[in-house]
């Protein structure tokens, strides 16, 4: 997949206008604070319809414009957009994003599509930046985006599964929440319970099959990578599912058990929004002793690993996006990783 080109509405600090990125590598030069890595974010917005760094859509909108008066290239009512011709098969493709009046809204090639995965699949990109050092070294939760974006990027029925486990979990967690509010027994919530509890179950023991195998194939991508690069062997992807068997009758009897410690907490404590990832070497935490360097390179090496696992499945090439990650890599490192690039 290739962007042949930008166009740009009161994006962030970026100028209107059309900018042909049709070349096989492109190098982005210029001081701190010009706009280098807004310009990597307005690609990966016709992609993903967010921002990568996790910013609010509202932010992403040029300071001190108005909606109606963006540019003489935006539409009359549009706050700000992003959109790029994309050359992914035989005919090029046009996505648009634009965000009106806090309003969000895609097109392909000017009809206005309801699921956002439809640009994934038209213009998949990975990006590099800073803030995936959070994979490695922050919460179990960033660890399950990461992973949980690797198998989306080429699995829709995973992304579906996804979508329908969050949408059951977060009522569920309410009518938890409302229960323990109230604090006595109520006969009619508690059915609901009885309702979401096998959707619950049939939506994430889905999920824990899929990232079970996703984490054996991906260890197996990436443990050779890592030892290219960084010269240490044997370090895998370990999955540790919070539900101990993928079978929904068995989940289904576990929160049949645990309803009444959940209702003192108001919330779901089991399932997969729980699982936890963590990258073992000879058995034990590799996080817990590795140098900064070590990590950061791990970090790297996972995006990587990603772009590698999502070819391998697709027979299809992202395009890359890399925001200044090889500046604290010496020179040997970097001719390593460099090598190891798809």
């Amino acid at each position: 997949m290739r962007f042949l080109s930008l166009s740009l509405a009161a994006f962030r600090n970026l100028k209107d206008g059309r900018i042909e990125t049709g070349a096989k590598d492109i190098f982005l030069v210029g001081e701190n604070g010009q706009g280098k890595t807004n310009f990597l974010e307005a690609l990966y917005f016709c992609s993903y319809a967010a921002s990568f760094r996790g910013a609010p859509d509202g932010t992403l909108v040029a300071a001190g414009t108005r909606a109606g008066t963006v540019s003489a290239t935006a539409s009359a009512t549009a706050s700000a957009a992003a959109s790029a011709e994309v050359e992914n098969g035989a005919l090029p493709r046009r996505i648009s994003v634009k965000i009106e009046n806090g309003v969000k809204t895609a097109s392909v090639d000017g009809k206005k599509i309801d699921d956002r995965k439809t640009l994934l699949s038209l213009a998949p990109c990975v990006v590099f930046c800073h803030d995936d050092m959070a994979f490695v070294a922050g919460s179990p939760e960033r660890r399950r985006w990461f992973f949980d974006q690797n198998r989306s990027l080429y699995d829709a029925d995973y992304l579906d599964a996804l979508r329908r486990y969050r949408k059951v979990l977060k009522t569920r967690n309410t009518v938890l929440k409302e229960l323990q509010i109230a604090g006595r027994h109520d006969s009619g919530r508690e059915d609901v319970l009885d309702a979401l509890d096998p959707q619950l179950a049939e939506y994430g023991c889905l999920l824990m099959e899929k990232r079970r195998l996703e984490a054996e194939r991906f260890s197996a991508i990436f443990e050779p990578v890592y030892e290219t690069v960084a010269g240490i062997d044997g370090i895998r992807v370990d999955y540790r599912p919070s539900w101990k068997d993928a079978v929904p009758g068995d989940v289904r009897e576990k929160l049949a058990a645990d309803r009444r410690r959940e209702l003192q907490f108001g919330t779901t404590l089991s399932g997969p929004h729980r699982d936890r990832y963590e990258f073992i070497r000879k058995k034990k935490d590799f996080v817990g002793t590795a140098s900064t360097g070590q990590l950061r390179l791990l970090t790297l090496l996972l995006r990587v690993s990603q772009t590698t696992r999502y070819t391998a499945e697709t027979g299809n090439c992202p395009a890359l996006l890399l925001d200044d990650v090889l500046l604290e890599l010496d020179g040997e490192k970097k001719r390593r990783f460099l090598s190891v690039m798809p």
